[in-house]
């Protein structure tokens, strides 16, 4: 096929441009996959997945394969950088799948005139974060773009895991009755981003949640919960995250704003600059969908991981399959619609 009679399918008079919002994990980000990307690559319901998941050879075990890109300004944050941030980020991807993280790949774009003692420091994170997740980064690739082009450093990493269980861990998966268990406290990681970006000082400095997930899923896993599906928050956050399931599943959730916890320096932060905590982006926050009869296991279960599951509670469940919606209870009661995210409320935040 000729590619002159290929027409793009997105609405050109509309978006003639990419937007930063078309990578801020909302509807525009959505759009951009499904109507391009997926169409392209025959992804089909793959492309909304954290990792795609295949066998090599018919009778061998599974394997997760994953890749994601890191742009986030500034290079090194309170509670992380760009190193750990993307050696967390692919293994997490990973762990969604219930995959057991092995090895990483790491692809750097270095800007002209990046300073050397800064790339070492970023280098040596990933090695730290790496050592800390159990996985090793046995590949890579190194590239230098003119100054003013690159914005000092993008890193892009991919990941293979093996399937550490026979569960079908997708948004298929997820059944009426099912309880959506959060593992702690959201909206850091975005807020200390936009607060050493911007120069913002506060009474207590807020720290980015970035860590690795797996250790805590691969527990679960190996504890016999049965989890039928599970999603990070980054991008977007919890609400993107939520809706992109009720969507992909075709079912009707309901959460419970007051079992959400949310820090009160966060809390007053996102108040000050009109955002939202709920999709303000986490790098150490995931929801897990599992039968009422497991929640009390997977929380013993975590309660043993004090960072990444200390905090684990149930704040709603899977309503009906009615509709692909997302509804939110508020503090007196008053129930409303969490919608997917239509902007871009934190640019380049990982």
């Amino acid at each position: 096929m000729s590619l002159e009679k290929i027409s793009c399918p997105i609405a050109l008079q509309q978006y003639p441009q990419i937007l930063l919002a078309h990578g801020g994990g909302g509807r525009l980000t959505h759009q951009l996959i499904a109507e391009i990307f997926a169409p392209a690559f025959a992804m089909g319901d793959r492309a909304q997945q954290d990792a795609a998941t295949f066998s090599l050879l018919p009778q061998q075990s599974k394997l997760a394969f994953t890749t994601d890109s890191y742009v986030v300004k500034p290079l090194l944050f309170p509670g992380g950088d760009i190193g750990s941030l993307a050696v967390n980020g692919t293994v997490n991807d990973l762990a969604m799948m219930g995959a057991r993280p092995l090895y990483l790949s790491a692809g750097f774009i270095l800007e002209e005139g990046l300073a050397m003692d800064t790339l070492w420091q970023i280098v040596q994170s990933m090695r730290l974060a790496a050592e800390i997740a159990g996985v090793q980064i046995v590949t890579g690739d190194t590239k230098v773009v003119d100054r003013g082009k690159g914005d000092g450093i993008f890193i892009n990493t991919a990941g293979i895991g093996a399937i550490a269980t026979d569960l079908t861990i997708a948004p298929q998966s997820i059944r009426e009755g099912d309880v959506i268990l959060l593992n702690g406290d959201i909206g850091r990681h975005g807020i200390a981003i936009m607060a050493a970006r911007e120069g913002l000082e506060f009474e207590s400095e807020i720290q980015s949640d970035s860590l690795a997930l797996a250790e805590l899923v691969m527990a679960l896993l190996a504890g016999g919960v049965e989890i039928h599906a599970m999603r990070d928050l980054t991008r977007g956050g919890l609400a993107t995250a939520l809706n992109e399931l009720a969507s992909a599943a075709n079912l009707h959730m309901m959460v419970e704003e007051t079992a959400i916890a949310v820090r009160e320096d966060v809390r007053a932060v996102c108040e000050i600059l009109g955002l939202d905590p709920l999709y303000v982006a986490n790098e150490g926050r995931f929801v897990a969908f599992v039968p009422e009869s497991e929640v009390e296991k997977a929380i013993a279960i975590a309660d043993n991981f004090p960072e990444a599951g200390g905090q684990m509670k149930a704040i709603g469940r899977v309503v009906d399959r009615a509709k692909s919606l997302v509804s939110l209870r508020g503090q007196i009661g008053l129930t409303r619609v969490l919608s997917m995210l239509s902007g871009e409320q934190l640019p380049r935040i990982c």
